[in-house]
């Protein structure tokens, strides 16, 4: 193993030096449509009719229901079940003409503000396809995300719109949401093509909108797929927890301590993407992840509308059917914090480590800052591509800290309703699959991209997830 040192970038140096003739012809093959993930065609779009039935779904038996899981219960009973699924989505989840308003208003305010809005210039990593070229990000969201704050608060107080009007619409502003991950794909997947900016195409039309035509589109400044990933699903996460706050108070005249979890719980979330948004240009979602409705879909309408169901339940239920100990309240509110130092100084250290390695890196003083975020002459495997492999802090001890303590995470926002309901452990479950599935195609990857470097990787740093464990 060697080690690394801080260093800024010499005036005479390229992105595309540190990597190898060898690198290249890996990147290139990589860089190509070789298999068929997701099922292929046949398996992405059943995802694309079946994920917005399971958001229906799911709402109509926590709002309907009481949180509970109802099916038919003969088969003669199987048109009327349909018919009442139906007659909640007709009735209390239709695009109407207010959600249109509420939920393009942000979109149009968040992109208005991405724009216009100072921020910190990142470079992001070389990218093979643009000839190992580095793009630059205006990492604003801090700034807007803030003025957005401000912007609701107003608007709450003054009675112009207030936050209650969020958990009062989920079903219609959903809708909408699921309509507008829609277009978007589609619109980006014929622009893209129209402007010959394709990349690892497979020729099948379904499956390229599914995994997405364009890797890095932009509207003038703003990067759209960061822009995405930041400013419309924890925005609308968090301020769907205030809003259910909200609705709390004007009902009980307090708010609960669950309710308050889940509004730290999501302020932690949207806060550490915006103070670390210089992080976001060194992940995989951004060097190679296409922008397509894997991507836009959930971003869109998928994380703000099924992550946050334990906050649709309490909105629509009384306190004392989710009521802990304080020493339960102790433990859960320990376990939050814990598992978010853990996932904030493992993304931060591994993104930071990456800015050494191309000579970039700059400390940005935005709070919080914290202990051990970013590590001082870490050990790495110098690899035959030309790429480092970290294997300090964190990484030293498991491959994927960042995915433990973000699934820890997801874990306690289902928790915090405890055994009232099982649908708020929609997101632990369904993002425990998300994120085996992104570690094995990683992994896989990373074998084909590192040969033998990856096999000696491994055997320094053993366990994939938990140390002892697994």
């Amino acid at each position: 193993m060697q080690h690394s040192t801080l260093r800024h970038r010499a005036a005479n140096s390229s992105p595309e030096a540190i990597v190898t003739d060898e690198g290249r012809k890996t990147d290139k093959f990589l860089d190509s449509h070789t298999r068929w993930e997701f099922g292929g065609p046949w398996g992405v779009t059943a995802m694309m009719v079946g994920f917005p039935m399971l958001m229906y779904y799911l709402w109509i038996c926590l709002w309907f229901y009481d949180g509970r899981l109802v099916v038919p219960t003969s088969v003669e009973g199987i048109k009327p079940f349909i018919q009442d699924m139906w007659a909640h989505i007709r009735d209390d989840a239709s695009p109407n003409l207010y959600a249109w308003k509420v939920y393009s208003g942000l979109i149009f305010y968040e992109l208005f503000l991405a724009w216009v809005m100072p921020g910190y210039l990142q470079e992001g990593l070389p990218v093979p396809s643009l000839g190992y070229k580095t793009l630059m990000y205006n990492c604003n969201a801090t700034f807007s995300v803030y003025c957005t704050f401000v912007t609701a608060a107003v608007l709450h107080h003054y009675h112009i719109f207030r936050l209650t009007e969020i958990i009062d619409n989920y079903g219609h502003i959903m809708s909408v949401a699921m309509i507008w991950g829609f277009a978007v794909s589609f619109g980006t997947y014929f622009w893209t093509v129209a402007r010959g900016e394709q990349i690892r195409m497979s020729g099948n039309f379904i499956y390229d909108v599914f995994m997405g035509a364009a890797l890095n589109p932009r509207i003038g400044p703003v990067d759209l797929k960061m822009w995405a990933e930041v400013r419309i699903p924890w925005v609308i996460v968090f301020f769907l927890a205030v809003s259910g706050a909200c609705k709390q108070y004007e009902q009980y005249g307090a708010v609960t301590p669950n309710m308050a979890f889940m509004c730290l719980a999501t302020w932690l979330y949207l806060n550490a993407c915006c103070k670390g948004e210089e992080c976001i240009p060194q992940t995989w979602d951004m060097f190679h992840e296409k922008w397509g409705f894997m991507v836009i879909f959930w971003n869109f309408a998928g994380v703000p509308f099924t992550y946050a169901y334990s906050v649709v339940y309490m909105a629509s239920h009384e306190p004392d059917k989710y009521r802990y100990s304080t020493p339960a309240y102790i433990a859960l509110f320990a376990t939050l914090i814990t598992a978010y130092y853990v996932w904030d100084t493992s993304m931060s250290q591994k993104s930071r480590f990456k800015m050494q390695t191309q000579g970039i890196f700059s400390y940005r003083r935005t709070f919080p800052q914290l202990p051990w975020g970013t590590l001082k002459n870490p050990t790495y495997i110098q690899t035959a591509h030309g790429n480092r492999l970290l294997t300090s802090g964190w990484w030293g001890v498991s491959r994927k800290p960042n995915y433990v303590a973000d699934w820890t995470m997801s874990f306690t926002w289902g928790l915090v309703v405890g055994t009232a309901s099982p649908i708020p452990y929609f997101y632990s479950v369904f993002f425990i699959t998300v994120l085996v599935h992104r570690t094995t195609r990683d992994f896989e990857r990373c074998a084909i991209k590192y040969g033998e470097d990856w096999d000696r990787y491994c055997e320094i740093v053993k366990w994939k997830f938990i140390p002892g464990v697994y």
